[in-house]
């Protein structure tokens, strides 16, 4: 195997990247492999996807399988080997029909058909063993010293940015919102990466069209999830819990947190949300259910010792599962995309197993004092009182705005968030987006003029709601985003994050700053060129940064 798509990466003198028998993240070799092979087919589904479209063939089907196909590749998502033996061969036959409907409409149109080379070729093995004597072809550094580091680099900062794409667009596409430029862009890029670009400027742009393309989906994962359930709404949310029976959700996917509130209504189970899960308390169409009882724990890499002590079971929508210790195997389940050997799946959104099981664990055994967290400062709730914030801002009560955003993970330098937080000056305003706030969103931090100092605007799935809020401040104040007094300080871990990334250069933001520490596969060389060009900013301390953000020392 070789990985190096997120933060875990192992980092030595010699090689950055996990390539032993096991990754850190708990992927077996034989996994990673059969990852890098399917998504080698999803590229030339995607090489005769695009071909046919030009011919008017459009297959929603197949893109809904290369989109979901590359979400279960993402870190921290699926780790079952023989999940991935039948996607390799499920995507055999993917490509086989569209194909054949394209061979038909040439035919049909008396034009020569093209035949595209490389991953569309691509034949697998008949079972597991042989699969993996083909995974030469598709190892993700197979073109390293062919077309060199830094045009490998960005080959994989655009695939690994693709993933985060796709994740999201299923995410929509759950809830049924799709749009076929959409499709049609994953396609083309996808196809893109099988000409083994090695032009650095090209490949660059690219990265930004990636970024663009994530503007789009996110655009339309917000419209998804507001249409569907209501615009968030600023709400108190309990993090201790009550008693009796009860189960937990974790993940992203609000269609399959809707689906286990319904089935779960009026049986005496209180449901509560966990990590990325904890943004549902701010929609109306899914906080109306009288037992979504509360959210328990924190970020995802605090899951082990959390669903330990979860007196009930647990499932899994989307990322991010790591290994389940022994003390709550039986009690896990898994759904969508997600998969772990030998864990429980639920196909269908049929959720009997996971109910029958609340009902037989013994639940908490009374209330905890109750304490209480707020979110749901969403773009509607934010600019339904940006009269305030920008009379706020002209009379200098507000002096700066900091985005403390990104993914939480266990690998030291995560504290440089927190110490950012408790620093931020009291006459600040912190927007959070992703886990990482769950180091510091029970602190108290008050309020400017009735504006909480701390809006929590969802998750990463919500990233839209900070881009908009930026768009909209700079179009009142008749300025560009770079010149709000807005510094945007980012953790990033896995795929989707590389994607919001992406979106954010690609929306024309610059002074990021980026940590704890930056994808392996940017190279020093190209680093030095997002550096110029968007003024990337490598993390520092929460003092030196503050200092340079608000332009004088901190108290």
């Amino acid at each position: 195997m070789f990985c190096y798509q997120c933060e875990q990466t192992m980092r030595s003198d010699v090689q950055d990247g996990c390539y032993t028998d096991k990754g850190v993240c708990g992927k077996t070799a034989e996994t990673s492999d059969l990852q890098d092979i399917l998504i080698y087919q999803v590229k030339g589904i995607a090489q005769y996807a695009q071909l046919a479209r030009g011919l008017g063939v459009v297959d929603v089907a197949v893109d809904d399988f290369i989109q979901f196909a590359i979400f279960t590749t993402l870190t921290n998502v699926n780790f079952t080997s023989a999940r991935f033996v039948s996607l390799v061969q499920q995507a055999a036959e993917v490509r086989n029909s569209i194909k054949d409907k394209y061979l038909a409409a040439a035919l049909l149109k008396g034009v020569e058909a093209e035949v595209p080379m490389g991953p569309a070729q691509f034949d697998p093995a008949a079972d597991m063993d042989n699969i993996l004597k083909q995974e030469s072809v598709a190892i993700v550094n197979k073109d390293h010293d062919i077309i060199g580091e830094d045009a490998n680099g960005l080959k994989m900062l655009i695939l690994y940015g693709m993933k985060g794409v796709c994740a999201y667009s299923h995410h929509a596409r759950m809830l049924g919102y799709r749009q076929d430029d959409i499709d049609a862009e994953i396609e083309r890029i996808l196809t893109y990466l099988t000409s083994n670009p090695t032009d650095i400027e090209d490949l660059l742009n690219q990265a930004l069209s990636a970024g663009h393309l994530n503007l789009k989906v996110m655009d339309l994962l917000d419209r998804a999830n507001n249409e569907t359930f209501g615009n968030q709404e600023p709400t108190q949310v309990r993090v201790t819990p009550v008693a009796g029976k009860c189960l937990l959700v974790s993940g992203h996917d609000l269609h399959d947190m809707h689906q286990i509130l319904e089935q779960t209504k009026d049986m005496g189970i209180n449901v509560y949300t966990h990590g990325e899960m904890l943004p549902a308390h701010a929609y109306p169409g899914l906080k109306k259910y009288p037992h979504l009882a509360g959210n328990y724990g924190g970020a995802w890499q605090d899951q082990q010792r959390e669903f330990a002590e979860f007196p009930g079971p647990i499932v899994l929508t989307s990322n991010c599962i790591i290994e389940p210790a022994k003390n709550y195997r039986q009690r896990i389940f898994t759904t969508g995309p997600v998969g772990w050997p030998g864990v429980r799946h639920i196909e269908g959104g049929n959720y009997k197993p996971l109910i029958q099981a609340a009902k037989a664990l013994p639940g908490f055994k009374a209330d905890e004092e109750e304490k209480t967290i707020t979110t749901g400062f969403g773009h509607h709730t934010v600019l339904g009182v940006a009269d305030k914030v920008i009379d706020a801002v002209k009379s200098g009560a507000i002096k700066h705005f900091f985005m403390i955003g990104g993914c939480d993970g266990a690998k030291p330098g995560r504290n440089y968030y927190t110490e950012l937080a408790e620093k931020t000056p009291d006459d600040t305003i912190m927007m959070t987006l992703g886990c990482n706030k769950f180091r510091f969103n029970k602190e108290e931090f008050g309020d400017i003029g009735g504006i909480p100092r701390l809006l929590d605007m969802g998750q990463c799935n919500d990233a839209f709601s900070a881009i908009k809020v930026a768009t909209e401040l700079a179009n009142a104040f008749e300025c560009g985003v770079n010149d709000l007094p807005l510094s945007l300080m980012v953790s990033w871990f896995e795929q989707k994050a590389t994607a919001v990334l992406l979106a954010l250069l690609a929306a024309g933001v610059k002074g990021i700053h980026l940590g704890p520490s930056l994808p392996p596969y940017l190279t020093s060389n190209l680093l030095a060129v997002l550096v110029e060009r968007f003024d990337i900013r490598v993390n520092g301390t929460a003092e030196a940064d503050l200092e340079k953000a608000l332009g004088h020392a901190v108290a």
